[in-house]
């Protein structure tokens, strides 16, 4: 069979893929784009857009509980965890009909199948109906991650789950262990506490959201206490003992080793790549700790072959993966490409409440030797957070003392993961403390404090 040619040949259809695959064919590329299982990659199938569906549910069903507060009344509150999964599976698979849509409106040719690269510029798919042989002279890695497993703590799918298993669960968990507090575990922890789970938290750093400000963490965790959770911090899960509708778990803190009893483990330790069975060590693609190590502008080192999204490593973040699809397809186009800077980049947790930042935390900021001016503002000074019921959150934004720049602006509180790309748009454009004051924010709105916690950085704040 005579190989197909193409410009560029993307391996892996998530949000950095199919990105980058639509991009290069904007740009006049023949493009084909390959995936082994679904359009629009973790993500939009088993990540960020299914999780945020379940998160809507649970915030509604918070909200219903709350409506005497409102003035309002409602009876009766209850749920179906069966409809609100179904609800969730059905917003991703309208989003994967939306992607194939794209794809074919950009005449990007779809193999459904699993690739494997033989040699430099060649690539080979299994599909159902047999193998395709491709040739391109421009290859991108878009193959993601998948969740790591610790030995020991496998999921299983019965008792102890990966983040899919708790996408689609067979069963309401009473009484929850959620291992690790990144975003994906905050975020089922938040979920399945909101519905009533007894759930626990352990982490192994010193505080939760371990990447965010230490304000914010301890603010964050305030608020999950308060609604029940249990946080075990500085704390490592050293064996489950599992039977057919318990899981024991050891439990070690401050080198004291207790046992609990759970019905449902929730394992979020962290991501591995997508490496294997693609040929990448015979093509003498660099490896780090299942990562494929790049440049600044995503290239492997091998010509012709670039590798983006969380198979390049850190920050494992949808928007990222489809920011570096577009400026490899740039390049590979011949246009002026900018290199994705991982310090602009906003990172966004929809627990309750939610969590948003970017740049540096004040502790990154002075370990880097910056001298630092800090401003923070609670929500409870905001008269549409008091008005919409949320008065409970902070921001806070971290200035360079010498020249006014934004370093860094961390929030929790109600919808800031929609407010932090204020200061992302704000970090790009190299905006100084002096155009955020000078800036009108409109009122009432929660953006306001985003300007107050600017003028509490220079002591000028108002409403507080």
């Amino acid at each position: 069979m005579a190989a197909k040619n193409f410009d560029m040949i993307v391996i892996g259809a998530g949000p950095g893929g199919y990105v980058a695959a639509i991009r290069g064919a904007q740009l006049g590329l023949n493009v084909a784009v390959i995936e082994r299982e679904n359009l629009g990659g973790i993500c939009l199938n088993w990540g960020c857009i299914p999780t945020k569906a379940l998160l809507r549910s649970s915030e509604v069903f918070h909200l219903m509980h709350r409506a005497k507060e409102f003035g309002l009344s409602a009876e009766g509150i209850g749920y179906d965890l069966d409809a609100v999964v179904k609800r969730s599976r059905g917003v991703s698979k309208q989003m994967e009909g939306g992607v194939k849509h794209l794809l074919k409106k950009n005449k990007v040719t779809v193999f459904m199948g699993e690739a494997t690269i033989p040699g430099k510029g060649k690539v080979t798919v299994k599909t159902d109906k047999g193998t395709e042989e491709l040739t391109g002279k421009n290859i991108v890695l878009a193959t993601g991650a998948r969740a790591r497993n610790l030995p020991g703590l496998e999921a299983d799918g019965d008792r102890v789950w990966s983040y899919r298993h708790a996408l689609v669960p067979p069963h309401q968990p009473k009484k929850l262990l959620v291992i690790g507090s990144g975003a994906i575990g905050i975020e089922f922890a938040s979920f399945y506490n909101t519905l009533g789970a007894d759930t626990t938290v352990v982490e192994v750093m010193d505080r939760v959201l371990p990447v965010e400000d230490a304000d914010i963490s301890a603010f964050a965790k305030k608020q999950f206490v308060k609604q029940g959770m249990k946080i075990l911090e500085k704390s490592v899960v050293k064996q489950l003992d599992r039977s057919k509708d318990k899981v024991v778990a050891h439990i070690e803190t401050g080198g004291k080793v207790e046992k609990q009893e759970f019905d449902t483990v929730i394992s979020a330790v962290g991501i591995v790549g997508n490496v294997e069975g693609l040929g990448l060590e015979a093509l003498g693609v660099k490896i780090d700790r299942t990562h494929v190590v790049t440049d600044e502008f995503c290239r492997t080192g091998v010509e012709g072959l670039y590798a983006i999204g969380d198979i390049a490593g850190a920050p494992w973040l949808a928007h990222k993966a489809s920011h570096e699809g577009v400026m490899v397809a740039d390049l590979i186009g011949g246009k002026h490409a900018h290199p994705v800077k991982p310090e602009s980049i906003a990172g966004c947790t929809y627990c309750h409440p939610q969590v948003a930042s970017v740049g540096y935390t004040e502790a990154k900021a002075k370990e880097l030797g910056y001298t630092v001016k800090v401003g923070k503002f609670p929500f409870i000074g905001n008269g549409k957070a008091v008005a919409l019921g949320e008065p409970e959150g902070m921001i806070k934004t971290v200035f360079d003392a010498k020249t006014g720049e934004l370093l860094g602006a961390h929030m929790v509180g109600a919808e800031v993961t929609e407010l932090i790309q204020g200061y992302v748009i704000g970090r790009q454009l190299e905006t100084t403390e002096e155009d955020l004051m000078n800036t009108v924010f409109p009122h009432p709105t929660l953006s306001e404090m985003m300007h107050e916690t600017v003028l509490d950085a220079y002591d000028r704040v108002i409403h507080m």
